[in-house]
């Protein structure tokens, strides 16, 4: 397959992940059913960003172009790959990066998140048997790669750089993202920032778990935004860890505040909890903008003048995690 034939059968994968076919909507009630976090709303949501934000024509094309991708049969190197399963389909775009760079690429899927992966890379090979001669193979123990995308946690980070550190890597650790207010946010704002918070219980490297506000912030119309999600209260995953995480505040006559669906609590923590947000004052914004440029757990800043309240789960083909290029990384493979 060339340049042309990769972007083609992407941009028609793009097509069928937002179609009604009944073969999609059995694996997706599938992937329901063997995850408890991936709610259908939420898988529709990462497949609908994937399709509207990866996977149309002309941004892939652009995309692709920017980096001088060779109109050129399959490489024979082939890149190992370890994804998460923090949210539905997390490891797409490193999938997608390495199928468009012309690579072969060998995937351990996370056992949480592996019945979308493996459909789509299925679906594909039934449109071109090529894509699992020539491309894509899926395995429990990844050996014998020529370089290697690993997604993980700080512990699993260790592990990772023990086993491919030899070889040219990414190897990505826990992150986590953070807005940053001043009080002038509208209802509009707030109700956006909530998504930020809470979409995808809030699992995501890319959910926001810290709150920087002005000293005498208000938070009552933040909480009343919150709102929106108190249906979260019907899955008892959530339930539970609001349950627990209330229950250590009140033991450790810790203030916290609640709308009766989700906890904030000051903290000078950035990582935070399933159903708890930590919060912070500040005195000057440009110190805590600082302070933030230096924190490598911090994935991205949401907030006026950096990423628009609402667009945290929304990235596009060239927001890159942790900050990587990995376009750029596997083009400078030689």
């Amino acid at each position: 397959m060339n340049l042309q034939e990769r972007l083609k059968i992407a941009e028609k994968l793009g097509t069928y992940l937002l179609s009604d076919e009944e073969e999609w909507n059995n694996i997706k009630e599938r992937a329901e059913r063997e995850n408890a976090w991936f709610t259908k709303i939420f898988i529709d949501t990462a497949i609908l960003n994937i399709a509207n934000n990866f996977l149309e024509k002309n941004l892939l094309i652009t995309w692709a172009n920017s980096y001088k991708v060779k109109d050129t049969p399959v490489s024979n190197k082939n890149i190992g790959i370890v994804m998460a399963g923090n949210i539905p389909l997390v490891g797409f775009h490193d999938f997608l990066c390495v199928f468009i760079s012309g690579y072969k690429q060998t995937i351990k899927a996370s056992s949480k998140d592996a019945v979308l992966i493996k459909h789509i890379v299925a679906k594909l090979t039934e449109w071109d048997e090529r894509i699992s001669t020539e491309y894509v193979t899926f395995q429990e123990n990844l050996k014998g790669c020529d370089a290697y995308i690993a997604t993980g946690s700080n512990n699993s980070s260790r592990y990772f750089d023990f086993y491919f550190g030899k070889y040219p890597n990414i190897i990505r650790k826990n992150r986590t993202s953070v807005a940053i207010l001043d009080s002038t946010e509208s209802e509009t704002d707030l109700a956006n920032l909530s998504d930020d918070i809470q979409m995808y219980f809030g699992l995501g490297c890319r959910n926001v778990t810290k709150l920087y506000v002005p000293k005498g912030y208000d938070f009552v119309p933040l909480l009343e935004a919150l709102k929106k999600y108190e249906f979260y209260f019907e899955f008892h995953k959530y339930k539970h860890n609001y349950d627990y995480q209330l229950a250590i505040l009140m033991m450790g006559r810790k203030f916290y505040m609640t709308n009766s669906s989700i906890i904030l609590t000051e903290d000078q923590a950035i990582f935070s909890p399933v159903s708890q947000v930590n919060y912070e004052f500040y005195d000057s914004k440009e110190a805590i903008a600082t302070s933030l440029a230096r924190n490598e757990s911090k994935q991205c800043i949401v907030g006026k003048g950096y990423i628009n309240f609402g667009n945290a789960q929304k990235p596009s083909l060239t927001d890159y995690a942790d900050g990587i290029d990995t376009m750029k990384f596997l083009s400078e493979l030689t």
